[in-house]
């Protein structure tokens, strides 16, 4: 009776956990429980990204559940392509929620969904503001080059520590399963934790780098965009850059696709599917991927921890170059452009025009910039895709 309740208790995870050949396996396990907690607290109780977050913190929890033997990472690293008939002979539920990041399933569906929530009049009615969502891309570069100079990291790691400036966690996610899946969970939770500090973030910056008179511009207000003007937008964006970036094409086509769904106004069940019950479905089997690839062994080294600041420094320079350069604009318009709409041009849709609106009604409460804010917002979202699809190919 006792060698069946010896054995009976060998099965379970307690057993399995201080069994482990590493000493420390109890408390590297104990840390990763305690950062689940803390992602639950900010999805549950503080609300930062709880669509992502929380599922990320369950797909992290089951990863770390002794014995449980739900994901497998050796599966999907190293030589060779993807043996899909091994994952589903050796692999566990994990792996095969796994398989539509790898594949890049996920984060191209989710831009579908967003490209059918996004409107992008404001872009079309003011076009010159793509290049202020192009400034703010500097962050992306600043924190590759960063990553790179550090001598922590390779220069493919490098290169998907960038994308978290993007401030657009598809983008990031898409970016590192390609380059450095290893570093997915951290790459993945820095993103989505900084989108979601945006709030915190980015108005202390604003008031640094902007005058008070500055910030109480009032713009023009936006002319009107024609139906076809936002039927031939999505298909020459997806056009125009796809020819010049290929690699851009799964995120970039996707997002376009899923906006001419919308904007054509002949195929609303399917734009309302594609942004509510797909996108949320594929939201949670992503957040659950993500979070499965933060096990204690990945997850628990110096790498997050510069991972995670380097995301942090990547959001402050991107927000400073996207207002920098629109305070450029501001000079040679001759004071027609607020320079605070700059730090919309991280692709954080719609929280950074909302920061913007903020901070300009803290100075004039009349003054309305949020649909000026969208333009450099929306532009940030291309100009991410297309900074992901270049490193895609140059170290891809």
């Amino acid at each position: 009776m006792i060698d069946k309740l010896i054995q009976v208790f060998e099965t379970t995870g307690i057993a399995k956990l201080f069994g482990s050949d590493d000493p420390l396996m109890p408390l590297k396990t104990l840390v990763m429980y305690i950062i689940v907690g803390a992602l639950i607290y900010c999805a549950v109780v503080k609300k930062y990204e709880p669509l992502l977050l929380l599922p990320i913190a369950i797909g992290m929890l089951m990863a770390n559940l002794p014995g449980a033997d739900l994901f497998h990472i050796d599966l999907f690293i190293g030589e060779g392509e993807l043996n899909i008939g091994e994952v589903f002979a050796k692999g566990g539920l994990l792996d095969y929620l796994y398989i539509g990041i790898k594949l890049g399933l996920y984060p191209s569906l989710i831009f579908m969904g967003l490209g059918a929530m996004t409107d992008f009049t404001p872009l079309i009615a003011n076009p010159k503001t793509v290049l202020i969502g192009g400034a703010a891309q500097f962050g992306v570069f600043a924190a590759f080059f960063g990553a790179y100079s550090s001598g922590v990291f390779t220069i493919n790691e490098a290169a998907s520590i960038g994308t978290i400036a993007g401030a657009d966690g598809p983008t990031a996610i898409h970016a590192t399963k390609i380059l450095a899946p290893t570093l997915l969970s951290a790459v993945a939770i820095a993103a989505y934790i900084y989108m979601a500090l945006i709030p915190m973030i980015q108005p202390p910056i604003i008031r640094l780098l902007t005058t008070k008179k500055e910030r109480r511009i009032r713009m023009e207000t936006p002319r009107q965009v024609s139906k076809l003007e936002k039927i031939l937008f999505p298909i020459l964006v997806a056009l125009i850059v796809c020819l010049i970036v290929p690699e851009s094409a799964p995120l970039v086509g996707f997002m376009m696709f899923g906006n001419l769904l919308s904007v054509s106004g002949v195929t609303d069940r399917l734009s309302t599917t594609a942004k509510n019950g797909l996108m949320n479905t594929i939201t949670v089997f992503l957040g659950v991927s993500v979070g499965a690839t933060a096990s204690a062994e990945n997850f628990l080294n110096l790498k997050t921890l510069l991972i995670v600041g380097l995301g942090s420094l990547s959001f402050m320079v991107a927000t400073a170059g996207g207002i920098l350069f629109a305070k450029l604009m501001c000079v040679v318009t001759r004071g027609r452009i607020n320079p605070i709409i700059g730090a919309a041009g991280v692709s954080a849709v719609p929280m950074a025009a909302r920061v913007v609106q903020s901070e300009g009604q803290r100075e004039d409460p009349t003054n309305f910039l949020l649909m000026h804010a969208m333009g450099p917002n929306v532009a940030g979202v291309i100009g991410s895709a297309v900074a992901a699809g270049v490193f895609i190919t140059f170290f891809g």
